[in-house]
Order: structure tokens, then sequence, then C-alpha cells
């Protein structure tokens, strides 16, 4: 039957105006741009937060939400294990994947005294680096052991040959080097006694970063010359450089109440960029109570280094926001005031700058989305219903 006139009109003119960040996505998947790594997971089951976090896992898709697949399942089939997705090596065709477990009984005990208890018996965490192509998951944490509790593994930049990781040491946490194949590990803390975390590297591989008992610090690659940036505030978290080296930006203010700062590579020239609105900082990633209370969200440096993309609370919201070196603040989305409200978590821009992927809660169902910076357009990665949640976004480097 041939439809009237007016109908077919309409048809044409809906085909004219498709989405133009959909039709993008669509095009640049289907010409090998980048994937995205994150976590998908339920996020309401009873039974506290180990009956929830063991039903992590980590998998990739293409930014149009198709191709989707999971990463490493063989490391799970031990009960009460799950992976989270961690990262990527620096030409994309690795992934960094974290593998967890912990005993139902340390879960239990955690869950009656509202702490972690990271016990040798209780908890056993590894990095392992997955293959792409293959699939082949390598434990490289495992190699040479130095802790049941290894995290935060990245590629050294500027170093094929090496690696970073944080290991829990005698109850404190330390920044490790090490060679790719997981021998030679160097404690870049030594004989500290205090905790060490939020570690990361310069893009040239020459210096390092981290938070020592929230006090943030600056050093050599091999831990050497370090030297704490006085910002005469308690609470200093999540250094990381800029992509020239010339500035180092992490949180600082109290706990809860803390903003997106720089410093410049020496540790001098403290500056606060923008301010967060009242925003405590945490992103909640279970509808069940949790006794850590969330999932840090921190600023990002956008691809060129020439601006940081964070989230800031307006009204009830929690918004994503562009801000340059100089203090000019952009705001990237705008949600209309609704009960739940609408929260932005974990920013990372798209290595080519055009995009940012990042999470969205909203309707009480934590996606994955992207935003298209050109005309701050989003388009919906994951499509989970209640009960499930998706968290933890990463960007695949361009292919070299």
């Amino acid at each position: 039957m041939r439809l009237p006139f007016v109908m077919r009109l309409r048809l044409i003119l809906a085909s004219l105006f498709v989405c133009p960040l959909a039709g993008l996505l669509a095009a640049e998947a289907g010409s090998g741009a980048p994937l995205l790594g994150f976590t998908e997971f339920r996020c309401n089951l009873p039974g506290g937060r180990h009956a929830n976090v063991r039903t992590m896992r980590a998998v990739v898709s293409r930014a149009d939400g198709s191709g989707r697949r999971e990463l490493a399942a063989e490391i799970v089939r031990e009960p009460d294990a799950w992976t989270q997705f961690a990262g990527w090596s620096p030409d994309g065709k690795t992934a960094i994947v974290t593998r967890g477990w912990q005993s139902p009984e340390n879960a239990r005990w955690e869950e009656e005294h509202r702490q972690f208890r990271h016990t040798q018996d209780g908890w056993l965490v590894d990095t392992f680096l997955v293959e792409l192509a293959t699939g082949r998951a390598t434990n490289i944490t495992a190699v040479e052991r130095v802790s049941h509790y290894n995290s935060g593994l990245f590629f050294w930049p500027g170093d094929a040959t090496k690696l970073g990781f944080t290991a829990l040491i005698d109850g404190n946490s330390h920044p490790f080097r090490m060679d790719r194949d997981g021998r030679n590990k160097t404690d870049l803390t030594r004989a500290s006694k205090e905790f060490s975390y939020g570690f990361s590297s310069s893009r040239d591989g020459r210096r390092i970063a981290y938070h020592k008992n929230y006090q943030v610090f600056l050093a050599d690659a091999d831990g050497g010359n370090a030297r704490r940036v006085d910002t005469g505030k308690p609470f200093n978290f999540a250094p990381t450089w800029s992509p020239d080296g010339a500035h180092v930006l992490f949180l600082s203010g109290e706990h809860y109440n803390c903003h997106p700062h720089v410093a410049l590579a020496d540790g001098s020239g403290l500056r606060k960029l923008a301010d967060r609105g009242g925003y405590r900082g945490v992103t909640e990633f279970l509808d069940v109570p949790d006794f850590h209370g969330g999932s840090s969200d921190t600023p990002v440096w956008s691809a060129d280094g020439r601006s940081v993309f964070y989230t800031a609370q307006e009204g009830k919201n929690v918004e994503l926001f562009q801000v340059t070196l100089d203090g000019r603040r952009a705001k990237l989305t705008s949600s209309p005031e609704s009960a739940p409200p609408t929260l932005h978590y974990h920013p990372q821009p798209s290595p080519d700058g055009k995009f940012v992927v990042l999470g969205r809660k909203s309707d009480g169902v934590r996606q994955i989305v992207v935003l298209m910076l050109a005309d701050a357009s989003l388009k919906q990665v994951t499509q989970l219903q209640p009960g499930h949640a998706a968290m933890w976004p990463h960007w695949q480097p361009a292919p070299r």
C-alpha cells in the first residue's frame, strides 16, 4: 500500500535529521575507532557489598554500544571472584584487567564491622594483561609476588620495558616499578610506613606522583628526590600529570569538600582551578548499603592538556564541566531538576579530543554515555535495566 504523501514526507525528513553524534559514532565504529572498556555488575543484590562486587565483569564495546564482549571470563570461574576493567596498553592492543577474590567469611566480617580487612587469606587481588586479539590473560603481578593485593597497574610512559603498580605491604600501600614480564619489582617508597596511593607517571616517564597520607608528593622515576606539594590542606588526592609534564592536577581541601588544583612540575605555583559546589566527590555504585561510601570521582586532563574536565554540584544534579588553565569554565551537561537527580561522574576524554566518555546515573540506573564536545550532544552506550550498572570507562588508545 502506498503511503500518503504527508507520511512519506515525514519519513524523508526524519532520515535527514539523524542525531549527529549517533551518526558520527556509527561511522567511526566501522572505521577502526577506539573501543571502550568498562565494568558491568549487579548493584541491588541483598547481602551487602561483596554480594554485588563479586558480579563485576570487565567488558569492551564500540562507542555506539555494539560489539560488546566480556574479557578474560576464564579467570573468574572460581566462586567469589570478579574482574574490573582498569586500562589499556599504549598501543591499545592489551587491556589491563584487575581480578579480585574475597572469601565469604571475610566479607561477612567486613559487613559486620563496617570496614575493610585485607588479610592474606581473605583477599587476593592481582592485575592481568589481556591480549585483545587472542584473549590470552597473563597474571603479571603474581610473578615474583610481593603482595596479595596488587592494583593500579599502568604501562610506564617512555619505557616499553617497564610497568607501574601499587601493592599492599604490611597494611600500607606502596608504589612499585617492575619489568614488563613482572620481574624485578622495586618499591619506590621503600621502607615507608605511610599509605601511598594514586600513583602515576609523567608522559615522558621521568617523574612520578602519588599521595601519601593524603599529601601529594612528586619524585623522580626511581622514587628519589621526593618533594611534598605544600597546599596547607589536610586532604590532597589523586595527582596526575599534564600531557606535557608541566603541571600536576589533583584534588585539595577537606575530605568530601575538595576541589581541582594544579601545581607546576616542581610543586610550586599552586592554583585552585574550580569549585565543585558542595559535591562530595564520590559516586555510590551500589543501591544497597556500602560501608566504604562509593567510588572517587576525580578530575582529568583534556587530550591536549589545555583544560580539565571535572564534575560539580548544580542544584540537585552533578554536571560535567570543563575549565581552562586560566580559569575559564564551561558547563557541558544540563540535566532537568527532577527526583531522583541526575549524576555525572568518571569523565575520560577520547584520544582525538572529540568526545568524553563518562558515567551517568539517571532514573536510578548507572549507564555509560558519550558526549561530543563540538555540540554537547549525548549518546548512551549501555542499555542496562534497574539493578544493573556500568562504571569506570576507559578509551582505547589510538592504534600505533
